[in-house]
């Protein structure tokens, strides 16, 4: 039998969700405006498919670019080239600059 080639193979460990972090989302996670040229943390939240970038995206720090409707429009650094990923506001952070 061929191996499974899905969007969520080989993910096991990479969008499980610790004990504590299970359950709903906050309302502060939701409602956090971006603005165009703020950093911002690819975290995918694994109990959200919608909106949900592709695990080679988890953990990189982007750029949000535009806002489109509901979601934002996001670049991110992949070797030499940028890419352009749509995320919805579940699946990011604002980056803490240190």
């Amino acid at each position: 039998m061929r191996k499974a080639k899905g969007l969520r193979a080989k993910t096991r460990t990479t969008l499980k969700k610790e004990t504590r972090e299970k359950g709903k989302i906050g309302l502060g996670k939701l409602l956090h405006e971006y603005k165009s040229g703020d950093k911002v943390v690819i975290k995918v939240d694994s109990a959200i498919h919608k909106g949900m970038p592709h695990r080679r995206y988890f953990g990189k720090i982007g750029t949000v670019i535009d806002k489109r409707g509901g979601s934002y429009l996001i670049g991110v650094r992949q070797g030499e080239a940028t890419k352009e990923i749509i995320v919805r506001p579940e699946h990011i952070l604002p980056h803490k600059e240190e």
